[in-house]
């Protein structure tokens, strides 16, 4: 017995069966009904990372990973290669809305309680994929051979040779021998690559997790009945659809129309071991965390801090003790995460200014606080809140 020839996709389902799992988990799937805009950032770094990868092919075609051609193969792609103006505009301004997405979605979901039960998981693959993100944006940032690439990843491995025992050998892996040189280029850019095509492997073991436990939602209260939910499509494509155009248009005025917003202007300046930057200033996408290492005095105390605040994201889920989710109902967190919020912004401004004694001590303010709010606040608020009654349903919560 043959199968008949419009049978087609019955075919293929009976083999494959993707067409009938798409559905499933991408147009039928239940989401919670009351999800805000916040929920749309998701989406939005995975467009971003998208483009990131498809420009970043397209580069490596022009790209030469030697300390003598990095920068003119650079300008190359810049002045010479057809549209290599633009398809490099993209690649470096989709490292800032991924990054500004990416930011955005982890303070929603510390906002909201989604590291609880039953998505402990998912929150850990989420940071997963932070670190990963950031890996591949520091080993990028290198390739283009500029004078603040050089000199930022010379304060970078000065920093990683501090730690007793590894840190030592862990930079002479990554250098490939005593200081930045050919054989470390071309190590960086395998190493730039690499973490970039394993970020999507693990984008889909995130959204793997999602689709066991399900959505959280700005109620913090799991849907109980039908009228809960909602299919994904086409609640959610079309509302994750007007998100993204609004996010490709800032996208569109980032390249177009503020393009010296995308890297430093000392980075158009080909690198020169014998010639230091007067202010030596990374992206702001890390200016937090380089605030933190230049506001400790000891070069490994700084570098222990800056790490840890990123560490101490994952005891998060088993910090925060509270049977409620989320901070709508949580008064006394509620006040905490804006001024948390706030230290990680000023830590931002920090890091992209001189180190003045006020930026300084602004830097160290803003860490503590933000250590005391994990450590301390998080685990001890539970036993003096008094938290605001749930809703019965997300039905109710929506009314």
């Amino acid at each position: 017995m043959t199968d008949r020839p419009d049978s087609a996709s019955n075919w293929l389902e009976a083999r494959l069966p993707i067409i009938s799992a798409f559905r499933r988990e991408y147009v039928d799937f239940a989401m919670p009904r009351n999800l805000n805009y916040l929920w749309n950032f998701g989406a939005f770094a995975t467009v971003a990372m998208a483009l990131l990868i498809v420009s970043g092919v397209f580069l490596a075609i022009n790209y030469t990973p030697t300390v003598a051609a990095a920068f003119s193969s650079i300008e190359t792609i810049d002045r010479q290669v057809a549209s290599g103006w633009l398809i490099r505009a993209i690649h470096m301004g989709g490292v800032s809305m991924l990054f500004a997405a990416l930011y955005v979605h982890l303070a929603r979901g510390l906002y909201y309680g989604s590291y609880k039960a039953p998505r402990e998981l998912l929150w850990l693959t989420g940071l997963g994929l932070l670190l990963m993100v950031m890996t591949a944006a520091f080993a990028g940032y290198i390739l283009p051979w500029g004078q603040m690439s050089y000199w930022g990843a010379t304060v970078v491995i000065n920093a990683l040779n501090a730690v007793p025992l590894i840190g030592r050998p862990l930079a002479s892996l990554l250098l490939g021998g005593d200081g930045l040189g050919d054989v470390a280029l071309h190590r960086i850019y395998v190493l730039h690559f690499v973490t970039a095509f394993s970020i999507l492997g693990v984008i889909g073991l995130h959204l793997a997790a999602l689709h066991v436990t399900g959505s959280n939602n700005p109620a913090g209260v799991e849907p109980r009945k039908a009228d809960d939910t909602v299919p994904f499509h086409p609640y959610y494509t079309s509302k994750d659809g007007l998100g993204l155009c609004l996010f490709l248009a800032v996208y569109a005025v980032l390249i177009f129309f503020l393009p010296g917003w995308l890297t430093l202007a000392d980075n158009y300046v080909q690198a020169n071991p014998l010639i230091t930057p007067r202010d030596i200033t990374p992206e702001w996408y890390f200016a937090p965390f380089y605030a933190i290492l230049r506001a400790v005095p000891s070069k490994l105390g700084g570098l222990v801090l800056a790490v840890g605040s990123i560490g101490v994201l994952f005891a998060v889920p088993w910090l925060d003790r509270s049977p409620v989710r989320s901070a709508r109902y949580r008064p006394l967190l509620r006040l905490a995460l804006p001024v948390l919020f706030l230290s990680f912004i000023v830590l931002g401004f920090a890091g992209m200014r001189r180190p003045t004694p006020e930026w300084l001590w602004l830097s160290r303010a803003a860490m503590v606080y933000w250590y005391v709010f994990f450590l301390v606040l998080l685990p001890f608020l539970p036993r003096i809140e008094k938290t605001k009654p749930l809703p019965e349903s997300l039905w109710e919560a929506c009314r």
